[in-house]
């Protein structure tokens, strides 16, 4: 399920809302509930994104540029062939309405949709991969067809209590009230003998559970106060990986802190990356790293 997701965000790739029912979409049945199915006409194309409301929710409006929340069936309107669920897994998946981030299709098939919505979107070539995947199974002039469920909106930042950090962990510096990075100071502990975990907004939400797949935006650097290596704010929009696929300092701190907390992580490198960074990376050989995380959504 994780294979178009991959796609989408790393493919370079304003919604006029589409109104009403689309007629060529009339023609493709939706049936079932929390495991849908879609039939579609076989060789069934579109010119240009179009989308049908199957049931209209009572959240609020998706934004350009909102995060969502979704889960989704996609099917080839070539083959009428199902080629990506996130429904079998029940494990909705979270994308970024915006350029580099999400495909146009979904931008313009999901802008102006209410949370709770469930909507129907078929997409063209131009506003969706521009070309061939053939470990999807998609020719190059192939339409997609998308059964989007709105979850929900992802908060775009860490709201809660703020607390204090220690002055033995180096401070965030923010920059239009985002985190940048971190400046060090007399009292910083020159050589930490473990990872550890400080808080410095509470977030009131439910605790990330182990093994969840997290919505975070973050920033990352050498430690205490040496080049940033990493960022998900400098992109403009967060980050979503599965804690069984990142180091170990995130991998056992992340679970336990509530949504909607920023955690800063200090990670020295037997929990990070030892002396193997990554290739190319301002990461050196036994380098301890720090983060700040905003802890948006998980599931």
């Amino acid at each position: 399920m994780r294979r178009l997701l991959a796609l989408c965000l790393t493919s370079v790739l304003v919604l006029s809302a589409c109104g009403g029912d689309s007629g060529a979409l009339d023609d493709i049945e939706v049936s079932g509930g929390s495991n849908p199915t879609l039939d579609v006409p076989e060789g069934f194309t579109t010119a240009e994104t179009e989308t049908r409301v199957v049931s209209e929710g009572d959240g609020d409006e998706v934004a350009e540029g909102d995060s969502v929340k979704v889960n989704y069936l996609a099917v080839n309107g070539r083959t009428n062939e199902e080629f990506d669920n996130s429904y079998a897994g029940s494990q909705p998946v979270t994308f970024t309405l915006q350029d580099d981030s999400a495909l146009q299709g979904f931008i313009k098939g999901l802008t102006g949709q209410s949370i709770g919505s469930r909507v129907l979107v078929a997409i063209p070539p131009d506003d969706g991969f521009g070309g061939a995947q053939e470990q999807l199974g998609i020719e190059g002039d192939d339409t997609m067809v998308f059964l989007f469920d709105l979850v929900a909106k992802v908060p775009a930042e860490a709201s809660g209590e703020a607390e204090d950090l220690p002055d033995s962990v180096p401070q965030i510096v923010l920059e239009d009230g985002e985190p940048t990075g971190f400046e060090s100071g007399d009292d910083v502990t020159a050589d930490p003998s473990g990872p550890a975990a400080y808080v410095a907004i509470k977030g009131e939400g439910e605790p990330v559970e182990e093994g969840a797949s997290v919505t975070a935006h973050y920033v990352g650097q050498v430690y205490p106060d040496g080049e940033v290596f990493d960022g998900s704010w400098q992109r403009g929009a967060p980050s979503t990986f599965s804690l069984e696929q990142v180091i170990a300092c995130w991998r056992d701190l992340v679970p336990g802190q509530t949504l909607g907390s920023r955690v800063v992580l200090v990670c020295p490198a037997d929990s990070a990356y030892g002396d193997e960074p990554p290739e190319g990376s301002a990461i050196g050989a036994g380098d301890t790293l720090v983060f700040a995380i905003d802890l948006l959504d998980a599931s």
